[in-house]
């Protein structure tokens, strides 16, 4: 198995990996009139924008909040999430149940997100379904109702979701528990679906409160990305979102920092589910909102060179050469609004052993600090990055999600169409600099996760 980033997204009842915000780069702007990427802000504060692809008659509608869990208040962790539930149960115009039913009737497909950084809700239908779809958005921006009854149901469903998903999860109580650990300080410690004995506690006045706060025009980016001409959203969107009430000015999100990371910490599971046993070691990085200029570059494409897929250093090794390792790789979140983590990981062939593995990828590690990445190696993990800008461009879906998470997260359109030149820039030294820095076992966390009666020594 292989271990995610230490943030998860809930989606709509689902525990998903979180993807890396910035792992596909934005394809530079089509200057034609009707394909350009175009950006505003309505009246109300509500940033929009809109993303013409005009190869199918079908549409991306997007609400991005700039709220997750890492901003609920102590105690009332998971509250970003349950709200998100609570968002499907309707309003005085749109009754529960009337968004799923109609999206489902035109053949589109809906759901919700919720993160560390921010929560979205989002239908792809037909183009001709966009201002219905933007009339029920802008309706349950600040029209939801809320009784007690949907209140005790929905956090039920919330609560066995929590014990499906991570309390039934060997890996899933694992990385919990290694996030936990990781972040000594920061609500990222915190799971975003939150602690059991504190989503019991979740009440009406605790998701109004967070409603209220959170969810306005304001604190919010509307992404529209599919067959539409940027004139026609505009008037959609100052006809339904317009008319939504700006909310209070929120203050900055800072959140608690970390403190000096100084110790190794290691964190260990074994259960019976258990057959293969598998290691990570992760440690905290800055991130493209928080690094210092070129260092989130550079750590993306140490992972990629280090971890990133089968033409990596580890995989070639480890897997290929080696041929002790099933799986082995790294990975980094990027996009995250604070500091994240970067991850290594591995788990042994038959008839290997874990410390086998474990000992092939640090040494991988230590090989790239001391005598750095070639420039064959730099240049093709380059190349990989800037091409995945097609695939980008391809998926009305995944430039929806690029330009809404960015933004959501702190960043801006610039950041992203910017993006592949920064890449390009990066040195070989600053990609060996960044492993150097960042990349110590002796302020790392490693996770074991372990058939009954082994230890991560064994």
């Amino acid at each position: 198995m292989t271990f995610p980033e230490p943030s998860m997204i809930l989606k709509h009842g689902l525990a998903l990996a979180l993807v890396t915000v910035l792992s596909l780069p934005a394809m530079a702007e089509d200057t034609a009139p009707d394909t350009a990427i175009q950006n505003f802000t309505l009246d109300n504060g509500l940033e929009v924008v809109v993303i013409p692809d005009h190869r199918a008659p079908i549409v991306t509608h997007m609400v991005w909040y700039k709220v997750g869990s890492a901003d609920e208040a102590p105690g009332k962790s998971g509250i970003a999430h349950f709200l998100e539930h609570l968002m499907f149960k309707g309003t005085v115009k749109h009754p529960a149940g009337e968004l799923d039913r109609l999206v489902t009737e035109i053949g589109g497909n809906g759901n919700a997100v919720t993160t560390s950084d921010f929560t979205t809700y989002f239908q792809t239908v037909p183009a001709d379904a966009l201002a219905t779809m933007m009339d029920i958005e802008a309706d349950r921006m600040r029209g939801l109702v809320l009784t007690d009854d949907v209140i005790g149901s929905e956090r039920d469903v919330v609560l066995e979701e929590r014990r499906m998903r991570v309390d039934g999860s060997p890996q899933a109580l694992l990385q919990e528990e290694t996030t936990a650990t990781l972040f000594q300080n920061h609500p990222y410690r915190i799971p975003t679906i939150g602690w059991m004995q504190e989503i019991e506690q979740l009440n009406r006045a605790d998701a109004v409160a967070f409603y209220d706060q959170y969810y306005a025009p304001n604190n919010a980016v509307l992404v529209i990305a599919g067959d539409v001409e940027p004139a026609a959203v505009r008037t959609l969107a100052e006809e339904t979102y317009g008319k939504v009430p700006r909310g209070p000015d929120l203050p900055a999100r800072v959140r608690p920092s970390e403190p000096v990371q100084d110790t190794k910490r290691t964190v260990s599971l074994s259960d019976a589910r258990i057959g293969i046993p598998s290691f990570s070691r992760t440690w905290i990085v800055p991130t493209y909102r928080t690094a210092e200029p070129g260092e989130a570059e550079a750590i993306d494409l140490l992972s990629e060179i280090l971890g990133g897929g089968s033409r990596s250093r580890l995989y070639q090794q480890v897997i290929v050469k080696d041929g002790i390792g099933a799986s082995a790789g790294a990975s980094y979140d990027g996009g995250a609004y604070d500091p994240s983590g970067f991850t290594i990981y591995g788990a042994p062939q038959p008839g290997h052993t874990l410390p086998e593995v474990e000992a092939a990828v640090d040494a991988q590690v230590a090989l790239l600090i001391k005598d750095g990445v070639t420039e064959a190696e730099l240049n093709s993990a380059k190349a990989r990055y800037v091409r995945s800008m097609i695939f980008a461009h391809d998926a009305q879906a995944s430039m929806a999600n690029l330009y809404g998470s960015r933004l959501a997260s702190g960043g801006t359109i610039k950041d992203i169409t910017e993006w592949p030149d920064r890449i390009r820039a990066v040195t070989a030294e600053q990609v060996q600099a960044v492993a150097a820095k960042y990349l110590n076992p002796a302020i790392s966390v490693t996770s074991y996760l372990l058939p009954p009666e082994t230890t991560g020594a064994q």
